[in-house]
């Protein structure tokens, strides 16, 4: 098995976990989550959205907490952007890098965004030219690149065309979006044989959500073919609207284990890792999903043993 020396773990509970949340979370609570995860050793945490607060609530206090939080040298502070209001306040509020976001099918793109796939892009163009000049990264996000909810499969042109479009704007990175969870490894590798031939896959990420578990094997087949981004949310947190009662992103913790098990450097602590679990599984007052944090129950102790 070929597999890189080292891999980055991109962090985004704090935005695509919570976002799915019905319980509120204070304010405090995600201040002190994120300033826990900092010390963990992740290098990249998206902190919030600034998508208006009436689409989504548990992030309407987006600036206050980006004001607030203790930002360590070396990590990256991000957040989601939907348009140029959103991006006059991330701006204000000096967030590191900006994310934009549209989807590969127009059925998901549609539902949303509330346009279409060509009416969004104009849109997005004038965040990433404005970003560009603020001097911000540009991180772009593609959801639905296996299968659609409302349009079912995917195929992998599809998402070429849709990163053509991203890529000629001048994003930085492009994080694939596997939304509802039902990729299998055979489906990845197709998907990354078209775009590899047309990107640098130093320029993709991964993003996969463990609706069905198999989001750990899709990584170790993206790792196969080079990829060396993950997204992944701690704990597991977070849900699929589409599919009731699924699990969100692939765990954070989950995935670090299985990566130090491999051999791959992430620059995580686990340890750090599994406090800040227990941190936000606190806030929220309900059990994190991930495989590791069950562990850490069953074993009935504050520390967790590799």
């Amino acid at each position: 098995m070929k597999l890189p020396k080292k891999v980055t773990v991109k962090e985004v509970g704090p935005r695509d976990g919570l976002q799915n949340e019905k319980e509120r979370v204070a304010t405090e609570d995600k201040i002190a989550w994120i300033d826990s995860l900092s010390e963990t050793g992740v290098s990249y945490i998206e902190v919030s959205s600034f998508v208006h607060p009436k689409w989504i609530p548990q992030l309407a206090d987006a600036a206050e907490v980006l004001k607030a939080i203790k930002r360590k040298k070396g990590v990256t502070y991000a957040a989601l952007v939907p348009n140029i209001r959103g991006l006059d306040r991330a701006l204000e509020v000096d967030v590191d890098e900006v994310s934009i976001f549209m989807s590969a099918s127009e059925g998901h793109n549609r539902s949303n965004i509330n346009k279409s796939i060509e009416e969004t892009y104009p849109i997005l163009e004038e965040v990433v030219k404005e970003a560009k000049q603020a001097g911000k990264r540009v991180r772009g996000y593609v959801s639905t690149v296996i299968a659609c909810p409302y349009d079912g499969p995917v195929s992998p042109s599809q998402v070429r065309t849709v990163a053509d479009q991203l890529f000629s704007m001048g994003i930085d990175e492009l994080s694939l979006g596997e939304t509802i969870g039902v990729a299998v490894p055979t489906q990845v590798e197709q998907l990354l044989d078209e775009l590899l031939l047309h990107f640098d896959s130093e320029k993709l990420a991964m993003h996969f959500h463990d609706t069905r578990g198999t989001a750990l094997a899709n990584i170790v087949k993206s790792l196969e073919m080079g990829i060396t981004i993950f997204d992944s949310s701690l704990g597991g947190l977070g849900g699929c609207p589409y599919a009731k009662g699924a699990s969100g992103n692939v765990a954070t913790d989950d995935l670090v284990y299985m990566l130090h098990e491999l051999g791959i450097e992430t620059g995580i602590d686990f340890q750090s890792l599994m406090k800040s679990g227990q941190l936000i599984e606190t806030a929220l007052g309900k059990q994190l999903k991930s495989w590791q944090m069950d562990i850490l129950r069953a074993e009935g102790r504050g520390e967790y043993h590799e």
